[in-house]
């Protein structure tokens, strides 16, 4: 009789876990932005402003921490053209080079040539649309496609790098095709000297 009811034990165990499954973790997003007309109203900035209202997320605060991030990202763009370096921006779902990215690429490698041992970090981003990992994938197929083409211009690969973001740190925190165009790039970052 004990053998029956260690097995009717392990039988209702194992329906349990079978049933209950693994618990899923929710991604939270660290780098939260803030619509740029926020910052523009500071009577305004003590309201809350959406994160993201087609989603039916909460409201959320704005806070000094993410005014902060706010003025590093506008810091970051900057530094870039501050550098000489052009972003780079792609169609949807697509990481093909068009004419103008070409362009953009044939002066980022002439001023990556003039800064002799620079190395520049490709960074490469994507819209909102779309799974985290899809566009992870596609934020780094973009990273790589600007990378090759600017090894075929003559910039050696040991002084380039890239990473994708995919659609974690857009430039436009907007929820419209021209925010979407915007957030479709490649930003080039010098890492070192």
């Amino acid at each position: 009789m004990s053998r029956s009811c260690t097995a009717y034990v392990l039988v209702l165990a194992s329906a349990a876990i079978f049933a209950g499954g693994c618990a899923k973790q929710e991604m939270i997003k660290k780098d939260e932005t803030i619509p740029a007309a926020s910052l523009a109203k500071p009577a305004e900035s003590a309201k809350t402003t959406p994160s993201a209202p087609e989603t039916g997320l909460a409201k959320q605060p704005v806070t000094d921490t993410t005014l902060k991030e706010t003025a590093a990202q506008e810091s970051k763009t900057e530094a870039q053209t501050a550098a000489g370096m052009d972003t780079v921006y792609f169609d949807l779902d697509s990481y093909t080079l068009s004419p103008t990215a070409r362009d953009m690429l044939v002066k980022n490698a002439a001023v990556m040539k003039k800064k002799g041992g620079v190395k520049v970090r490709i960074e490469g981003h994507c819209d909102e649309r779309g799974s985290d990992e899809y566009n992870l994938a596609l934020g780094e197929k973009r990273a790589r496609a600007a990378l090759d083409y600017l090894v075929t211009m003559g910039v050696p690969a040991s002084r380039l790098s890239v990473i994708s973001y995919g659609k974690e740190k857009p430039a436009d925190p907007g929820h419209d095709e021209a925010a979407w165009a915007r957030n479709r790039r490649d930003d080039f970052v010098i890492v070192s000297r």
